[in-house]
């Protein structure tokens, strides 16, 4: 038996869980974020220095952006290896809210241990207690009861062994991972017992293949059988199983086509002769022409959210069907589909074996071939720099930013237009190069997440690009990266204002109100001049070397000594609008954004009118 603080023996415990797939090892819970208050500091974070050589710790600066690092890091290590968070009582455990969300919603692994009040009540209520006169005890952590794929809240000692144990089993399992919360009183976390040395043994979770059933195995092979025009849409669970290979490998041998959804992007090289691009709203026109004609879609590893079906308007085949491979029931499901649940490389590989080689027409892959270069010029065209001395456009910077990487670098965003522009013109060279995180579209998740991804892959070239609106969200772990020695890159593309949001409220008959940044007339109208914020020089008053480009010359200069730099560096550039100069090639697809159905406005009676014809092709496949 070991006497241990509760604190300490959860953090010798989680030093010694392991996952292992296809006979490689590695941590499960590689380090420890942490900021520390009353509500965890003679806790957690004496047992963080009482084990200091077992466990790493990292410092943050915002417990959201703490967990944003964490998922970064879950991300880029393909969910077997996560990183834990811990955070005081009150205002720290609720800024946890976000950053778990967005980790549940994009099946991540991220462990919270947020500081609870007294399971002991010596005193009520405490500093930053709840008081909920119905119910004693409930405490400001239950508001991440929803947003956690397990949460248990420890209030004896004894109990922390099954809630440590079923904590770590739904981290490590593909299909039930995101945020687990072990909520942690104050008291006891301090409170010592006798423990089982067992609790402390490396522990390994190895996390299974499921094959496919041989029904619906055998089901899904009739049914791409007998389609004429199938088309493979790819998400994001391709890259967690590693499935990669086998995808290009059936894509190859079939002559079948693979879309990407945002999550999926990349799992083929953009240079694939069956790869197609982005598939719905930000799609690509060869991809949602495939979609809208496709009699067959064989679903791989994703979740059909309403970005890639086009809000249910893009796959318009009187006769479509749907085979979904995915590891989770729920998802194999959706769209009315033949499930077939597996992992997906294991599926891939059964496809395979039983479906005939070169199943698809020479015509067919003649088809998206020609459509696919007929695309790539539009990405030329919208990558091209008639003018060197002139500011860039958005699509510029991406342009010059693609005659600079190679398959080593990382690219990360989350929100704005970016993951439009990025979706269908990006050239993926690898297949973790793309990491945009769009199941929850946060603001503020790219730098963070830029640190987390650059401590699983160190060495690697690891960029993130955000607007100025993203930026202004979360600046300050931009100090973390200064004192981890990370050399992430920061591109801030300025533009005064949530111009993302700006065009999607025009077209909504919104009047883009509210999204400039630019002083009040004397009518209160956002009609003034852009306002005086000088971004560039935040972001050197955090410690970071940056680089100002003016000019698409300048720019070319400083993304390559970005590159190339040992220490954290950003590049700012003011970039031109597509009002002025053409911009990225337009939405191909439809995304239902409800319009006021009465206004005295002509901009939203407008807006209404095309809203109501674009609702009327939705389909509810059945």
């Amino acid at each position: 038996m070991s006497t241990l603080t509760v604190a300490q023996a959860l953090v010798r415990f989680l030093a010694a869980q392991y996952t292992e797939r296809d006979g490689v090892r590695q941590r499960l819970i590689a380090a420890t974020w942490g900021i520390f208050g009353h509500g965890n500091v003679a806790g957690i974070g004496q047992a963080l220095v009482e084990y200091s050589e077992e466990m790493p710790y990292h410092q943050g600066r915002n417990e959201q952006a703490m967990v944003h690092a964490a998922v970064g890091h879950a991300r880029q290590s393909n969910r077997l290896s996560a990183h834990a968070v811990t955070t005081s009582i009150g205002p720290g455990a609720t800024n946890l809210v976000t950053g778990a969300a967005l980790a549940t919603i994009n099946r991540l692994p991220v462990l919270l241990l947020p500081g609870d009040t007294f399971a002991t009540r010596p005193a009520d209520p405490v500093l930053q207690q709840l008081e909920v006169p119905y119910a004693g005890e409930v405490s400001v952590n239950d508001c991440l009861r929803p947003v956690s794929t397990y949460f248990d809240r420890i209030t004896r000692p004894e109990a922390l062994i099954p809630a440590a144990l079923a904590a770590v089993r739904v981290l490590a399992d593909p299909v039930q991972t995101g945020a687990v919360t072990l909520a942690l009183p104050q008291d006891v976390q301090a409170e010592a017992y006798d423990w089982p040395e067992e609790f402390f043994a490396d522990r390994v979770w190895r996390v299974r293949r499921p094959v496919p059933d041989d029904a619906e195995l055998e089901a899904a092979v009739a049914a791409i059988g007998r389609a004429a025009r199938p088309l493979i849409v790819a998400g994001g669970g391709v890259k967690y199983s590693g499935a990669e290979e086998a995808l290009g490998t059936f894509a190859s041998l079939t002559g079948i086509p693979v879309a990407s959804t945002q999550a999926g992007k990349g799992a083929l090289r953009h240079d694939h002769p069956q790869d197609v691009g982005a598939v719905g709203h930000t799609g690509t026109a060869v991809a949602d022409h495939l979609a809208r004609t496709a009699d067959v879609v064989i679903g791989v590893g994703t979740r059909w959210t309403d970005f890639t079906t086009a809000s249910g308007t893009l796959f318009t085949h009187p006769d479509v069907r749907f085979v979904n491979l995915n590891i989770a029931a729920f998802d194999s499901h959706k769209m009315a589909a033949l499930p077939l649940v597996a992992d997906a490389r294991e599926g891939l590989e059964g496809l395979h074996a039983l479906l005939d080689p070169h199943h698809v027409t020479e015509h067919y892959v003649h088809e998206y071939a020609e459509e696919k270069l007929r695309w790539e010029a539009r990405v030329t065209a919208a990558y091209a720099v008639p003018d060197e001395h002139a500011r860039p456009t958005q699509p510029q910077v991406l342009g010059v930013l693609d005659t600079l990487v190679t398959e080593d670098d990382i690219l990360i965003n989350a929100a704005g237009s970016l993951p439009g522009d990025l979706h269908k013109l990006w050239r993926a060279r690898s297949a973790d190069q793309y990491h945009v995180e769009y199941g929850y579209s946060c603001m503020g998740y790219e730098i963070p997440a830029a640190i987390g991804v650059a401590l699983a892959a160190p060495g690697r070239p690891v960029w993130a690009l955000v607007g100025d609106g993203t930026y202004l969200m979360n600046p300050t772990e931009i100090v973390t990266a200064v004192q981890e020695g990370l050399p992430i890159k920061v591109v801030i593309l300025q533009n005064h204002g949530y111009a993302s949001i700006g065009g999607l409220s025009e077209s909504v008959g919104g009047e883009r109100y509210g999204t400039a940044y630019r002083f009040r007339d004397p009518d209160g109208r956002f009609t003034g001049a852009p306002l005086p914020v000088d971004l560039a020089a935040n972001a050197a008053s955090l410690g970071m070397r940056v680089l100002t480009a003016r000019t698409v010359r300048d720019l070319r200069e400083a993304l390559a000594d970005a590159r190339t730099s040992t220490v954290p560096t950003c590049v700012y550039v003011e970039t031109e609008t597509a009002d002025t100069v053409s911009g990225p090639p337009p939405a191909q697809a439809w995304w239902d954004v409800p319009v006021a159905e009465t206004s005295t406005r002509p901009s939203a009676v407008k807006a209404r009118e095309e809203y109501d014809r674009h609702v009327t092709a939705r389909r509810r496949h059945l």
